[in-house]
């Protein structure tokens, strides 16, 4: 079966993961889900960011927070049960709308150096895939995402020139995308967890494959937070953040070890690790990919570790999200014999 869902106020949830909430679409192991995200910095420069659909959705929605990012979903896969693990496989992910907004915020990395808020709007040449920059203005007021969904009227005279002669690299990716944590509680769309959530791994992407630990009936799946780039570490507080239309396919897997969030790509297997301090979140990106590879290839603990010191890396994915995060990175070609069922 092929699924729409659309973004409108009775399809989002604004800034939490919440078990309780009810499904707004209900779907087969093997369904192919069309599903449109929503980016919350869209009020950044609405003139650029928002259509019709968009500003309806900020007019309306008014229940948000903890967290300021706007969830597609939840979207109930039939049969799927605690134990198992939910694979997403994301087969595409295009920008809605040509451009996009990065804003330096006040939990930045870098913050208590540069000590202001800045937006710096993006144009997005699709065919191209790299995106330019078009202007950027300092905000001096509220901490703008202190307020999920603040719309700044436009201002000709505060857009300065940014970046001139300058491209990036166009990567689109869901920036948060997780099952329903087990406990009947709202849990902000923030700090990333083992149901997944605001993981912010760029990889996260067309050819992507995400492995979620399930922790309730129906593993009640939600996507957001949609970028068009990032880097490792995501040190100004946010990627660049632009709504996408992403085509998913759900599976319900019984024949995987996987307790954390794990993502598969052509070529890599990626696990996640988080923590307080970015060494909380090595020891638990370290301690997960052992587990990996002994569960899931059958290496003994002493040659996994052997195997992880000369040949797994372990990268920065981002410190800016309240829970620190480290990914380790197996190359697949170390196992030639390994496949990926499903």
């Amino acid at each position: 079966m092929h699924h729409f869902l659309p973004a409108t106020p009775s399809t989002v949830h604004w800034g939490f993961f919440d078990p309780r909430l009810p499904p707004t679409i209900v779907v087969a192991s093997g369904d192919l889900i069309q599903i449109e995200t929503l980016t919350h910095h869209a009020g950044d420069a609405p003139d650029l960011l928002m259509d019709d659909g968009i500003a309806a959705v900020f007019d309306a929605v008014t229940d948000r927070g903890p967290g300021p990012h706007l969830l597609t979903g939840p979207i109930a896969v039939e049969g799927a049960r605690p134990g198992d693990v939910l694979q997403v496989d994301i087969l595409e992910a295009i920008p809605r709308l040509p451009h996009g907004s990065n804003l330096a915020a006040h939990w930045g990395h870098l913050y208590d150096v540069l000590e202001r808020e800045r937006v710096t709007i993006y144009e997005l040449d699709c065919d191209a895939m790299l995106g330019r920059a078009v202007f950027g203005y300092d905000w001096t007021t509220t901490p703008l995402a202190d307020q999920p969904g603040t719309i700044v009227t436009p201002d000709a005279a505060a857009r300065e020139p940014a970046l001139p002669g300058v491209v990036v690299p166009l990567r689109p990716h869901f920036g948060t995308m997780g099952v329903a944590p087990a406990e009947p509680v709202r849990v902000s769309s923030v700090p990333p967890g083992d149901h997944g959530g605001n993981v912010d791994d760029w990889r996260i992407g067309a050819g992507g494959r995400m492995y979620f630990p399930v922790q309730v009936a129906g593993a009640l799946l939600s996507v957001g937070d949609p970028h068009v780039s990032q880097g490792d570490g995501e040190v100004s507080g946010t990627a660049l953040e632009a709504s996408l239309n992403g085509l998913l396919r759900v599976t319900i897997r019984r024949d995987l070890p996987f307790t954390v969030p794990v993502l598969e790509t052509a070529t890599d297997l990626l696990v996640h690790g988080f923590g307080d301090t970015l060494d909380d979140a090595m020891k638990a990106a370290a301690m997960r990919t052992l587990d990996v590879l002994q569960k899931h290839f059958g290496l003994t603990a002493a040659d996994a570790y052997s195997f992880m010191s000369v040949a797994v890396d372990f990268t920065v994915t981002q410190v800016v999200d309240q829970r620190q995060g480290v990914h380790g990175r197996i190359d697949k070609r170390c196992f030639p014999s390994w496949r990926t069922a499903g």
